[in-house]
């Protein structure tokens, strides 16, 4: 089974949740740039900021996925989810599902990469021509993608400092991101899918 085939096993519900084809066939293009690592490292080194279903083997794909069933109970709850049109909605599918996707940089390193929200941006941005994604759908995913730390923007190890969210589709991805890491989540997973 090739690495894509199995990437797009790994997150078939997700992917199912995505209503335009155009943007399903887009998932699978985007999962496919991902290091290796994203598919087996834990959300949380220290287990300090994720909850325990995020933690261990396969711990970040299960945060991401959490984070992704957030989104989508929220954006199918019309007194919520009316303020998006169906395609922002997959595309704020998008950008969870590859927001943490170089969270140890590229080449993975040892600890989180701080700036890992502008590494996967950039990654996705470099990559546009193995996508359909138009310039407007690329500039949209990635400026999600990038504040999704939230108030999270600085490190005194790094001199970068990311976007805070001010719109309303990068404060709907912060926020589910954000949920996703609540401690007091006890989300069961059953062969690192959801158990409803």
């Amino acid at each position: 089974m090739s690495s894509v085939v199995l990437r797009k096993e790994i997150f078939k519900s997700e992917i199912e949740y995505i209503k335009n084809p155009h943007f399903k066939e887009n998932a699978e293009k985007l999962l496919d740039l991902l290091p290796e690592y994203f598919f087996s490292i834990p959300a949380s080194s220290t287990g300090k900021y994720h909850p325990s279903f995020s933690l261990g083997e396969g711990g970040l794909v299960r945060h991401t996925k959490v984070a992704i069933k957030i989104a989508h109970d929220l954006l199918e709850d019309e007194s919520i989810g009316n303020v998006f049109t169906d395609d922002e909605k997959d595309m704020i599918i998008l950008a969870i599902m590859m927001h943490d996707g170089t969270k140890e940089g590229i080449a993975q390193e040892k600890y989180v990469i701080f700036d890992h929200p502008i590494v996967v941006a950039n990654l996705i941005r470099d990559n546009k021509e193995k996508t359909t994604l138009t310039d407007n759908e690329v500039a949209l995913i990635t400026n999600m993608i990038e504040s999704h730390m939230g108030p999270w923007n600085t490190n005194r190890y790094s001199k970068i400092v990311l976007p805070k969210p001010s719109n309303k589709y990068q404060k709907f991805v912060h926020m589910c991101d954000y949920l996703s890491s609540r401690k007091y989540l006890d989300v069961k997973f059953e062969n690192d899918n959801i158990v409803e």
